[in-house]
């Protein structure tokens, strides 16, 4: 038994670290395939997942395999690049620890296999978007649609949640923050919250359910409102006109509250509405 579960330990590492150096790619080069941000150095009609090679974006020098294995060659050259000695973003180990946790949460939790599965992608797919957000400002379509997509399609199969609280729950995630949206824009004629958010509340809604969107939306404000109060303790300019990326926090409070409702079956009655 011991060996079983020490056997499944190291095999989601493994598999929480490709999944985490995978998401690197995605972060760092999707937004200019998706055409959400410019590169003057790239092409994007020429630019994909695999190609051209990873290198270093300093020297430009191509990455051999020994570069390329997740967190051990970071520590390996002390985090800087072997060829030019630059010093490497933390991005890139932070990923891949995110990648490991993943998939050690989802194991940890009291699901069958398929299920284990689909919350290791759920939480790919939230550190994705709240990198993405976090480093452009944008949850690009090309994640958030797939995801509300999914949620749906398991809860045919009962995975998570019943077609129907998914269905409500997309439904109302997305309507609320499109609503807030709207009346925000309308009375202070400017942008608030962006549709990639209602569109992030909506995988939400398809996951959890419409009862648990207030928690969502509660978790998500109180730690972006934490977030403000060290910043300004810290001496950071922080005023009405700053731009607060609400996709991380957002990400963030959907896998906590994912990971409550199935790790305290206690709490489901209250947070999933069951």
């Amino acid at each position: 038994m011991i060996e079983t579960d020490i056997f499944f330990i190291i095999t989601a590492g493994i598999v929480g670290l490709l999944g985490g150096s995978f998401l690197t790619v995605v972060i760092h080069r999707g937004p200019v395939i998706w055409g959400l941000v410019t590169n003057d150095i790239v092409n994007p009609q020429h630019y994909s997942l695999a190609l051209p090679r990873s290198h270093c974006p300093h020297c430009k020098h191509p990455l051999g395999p020994q570069d390329l294995i997740p967190l051990l060659s970071y520590f390996a050259v002390r985090g800087k690049c072997r060829y030019c000695g630059t010093k490497i973003s933390s991005f890139y180990p932070t990923v891949e620890l995110l990648g490991v946790m993943s998939a050690m949460v989802a194991i940890a939790l009291p699901l069958a296999w398929l299920p284990s599965l689909a919350a290791f992608t759920l939480f790919l797919f939230l550190v994705a978007l709240g990198m993405i957000d976090a480093r452009t400002g944008y949850l690009p379509d090309a994640l958030t649609l797939p995801l509300i997509a999914m949620g749906i399609l398991l809860s045919i199969g009962n995975i998570f949640i019943p077609l129907g609280q998914s269905l409500w729950g997309a439904g109302l995630g997305y309507a609320s923050f499109w609503l807030i949206s709207t009346l925000y824009k309308m009375f202070r004629k400017q942008d608030g919250l962006g549709l990639g958010d209602a569109k992030l509340m909506a995988a939400a809604g398809a996951f959890l359910g419409p009862f648990a969107l207030p928690f969502v939306v509660l978790m998500a404000a109180l730690s972006a409102l934490i977030t403000i109060m060290v910043l300004r303790v810290k001496g950071g300019a922080i005023d009405a006109q700053t731009e607060i990326r609400f996709g991380p926090y957002l990400a963030a409070s959907i896998a906590l509250c994912f990971t409550l409702t199935h790790s305290a079956p206690n709490m489901m009655p209250w947070i999933m509405g069951i």
